[in-house]
């Protein structure tokens, strides 16, 4: 269960790295435009919230690696961010669009459930 437990935890950090990646320097382009449903007009205006927001999204990954990192004795840390992920996850497919609840929220409450099991 360990196993399954850190794979998904890294999944989840990947997850937000790549999200980080689209808010931080992809947001204008085709791609980032398309994954978020935007604009080019409201990505051009947007641009330098999107930063913001992708650093937080990062601040998830590393948290979530630093508990990998830590191994068992990081079980604490890997929880706290998963619940972080979750609350964010949560509140985003209530607020902004609902995949983000397949995206964010389910893969970290799937992680969560594996950790406390």
């Amino acid at each position: 269960m360990a196993l399954a437990a850190s794979i998904v935890v890294a999944l989840v950090a990947l997850i937000h790295v790549y999200i980080l990646v689209l808010e931080m320097f992809l947001w204008t382009t085709p791609k980032g435009r398309k994954a978020f449903g935007l604009t080019p007009e409201f990505a051009e205006q947007t641009r330098t919230l999107a930063a913001n927001q992708g650093l937080y999204n990062g601040f998830l990954a590393a948290g979530l690696f630093w508990g990998l990192w830590l191994g068992p004795q990081g079980q604490g840390v890997k929880v706290f961010f998963l619940l972080c992920v979750l609350v964010a996850g949560l509140y985003g497919a209530a607020t902004a669009s609902r995949k983000i609840l397949f995206i964010q929220a389910l893969p970290a409450a799937l992680g969560l459930l594996l950790l406390l099991a």
